[in-house]
């Protein structure tokens, strides 16, 4: 008997991303909870922006802040999903099913931190329209807008892999929201930092020009290949901890 099971073919390292990836799809697709919530949240910090920003003398120019503006509604939304992305299965014993079932644990990371972005990048996606409506009320982008694409996807990509791992360490704390906020704001900020400034210097280049732009791509795409493969490596000892 231990002799067959043991030569059972193991599922290939694919299937089990595919798999995982897919019931998360699946899952959000039947009651749009997360893409919903994050949605409504970032709206009603748009609304705050532009209330905030109705006050101000015509002289200013909310360009200089908008890419601030912008990732700051990115990074408190995306904790808002983050968070739901494991509440629910460690509450309902899924997330104890799948650690019981032969699923490697980086694989586990890898489907849930694409499923994360997928689920991000959409609401970003929507929000951009609003932000500019709201916030930049029709004032033109200087630079190219397609070099917006380079800072909005890597940064989104930092903040899914980032954010799955520390979700997953604050998922089985009692503040865990609390906790998931203290940890990831601080250890974002390289990325953030760099992603504001990329925005920046599309959106209202300085006197520097679109000089800033290309160091702080840099810097996005290093904070993301080292923080990733962390996250890919130490996951498996996170997720049974």
């Amino acid at each position: 008997m231990e002799r067959a099971v043991s030569d059972r073919p193991k599922i290939s390292s694919w299937r089990q991303f595919s798999a995982i990836l897919r019931k998360d799809i699946v899952a959000e697709l039947r009651t749009f909870e997360m893409i919903t919530s994050m949605g409504l949240y970032i709206l009603l910090t748009l609304v705050v922006y532009y209330l905030a920003i109705s006050q101000a003398s015509g002289e200013f120019d909310v360009r200089e802040i908008s890419a601030g503006l912008l990732w700051l509604a990115f990074i408190f939304t995306s904790l808002l999903g983050l968070n739901r992305s494991l509440v629910h299965e460690k509450d309902q014993g899924v997330l104890e099913a799948i650690l019981l079932s032969p699923i490697d644990r980086p694989v586990l990371f890898a489907a849930k931190a694409v499923g994360n972005f997928i689920f991000i990048g959409i609401v970003e996606l929507l929000s951009l329209p609003l932000f500019y409506l709201f916030i930049l009320q029709g004032k033109p982008i200087e630079g190219p807008w397609y070099l917006l694409i380079p800072p909005l996807l890597l940064g989104t990509i930092g903040i899914a892999g980032v954010g799955t791992l520390l979700a997953t360490m604050s998922v089985n704390t009692k503040g865990r929201d609390v906790i998931l906020a203290v940890m990831f704001v601080p250890i974002m900020f390289p990325l953030l930092y760099a992603a504001v400034a990329a925005t920046s210097a599309v959106i209202a280049p300085g006197p520097e020009g679109m000089g800033p732009y290309l160091p702080a791509m840099a810097i996005a795409a290093v904070y993301d290949g080292i923080m990733l493969l962390g996250a890919y490596s130490l996951y498996e000892f996170i997720v049974c901890a």
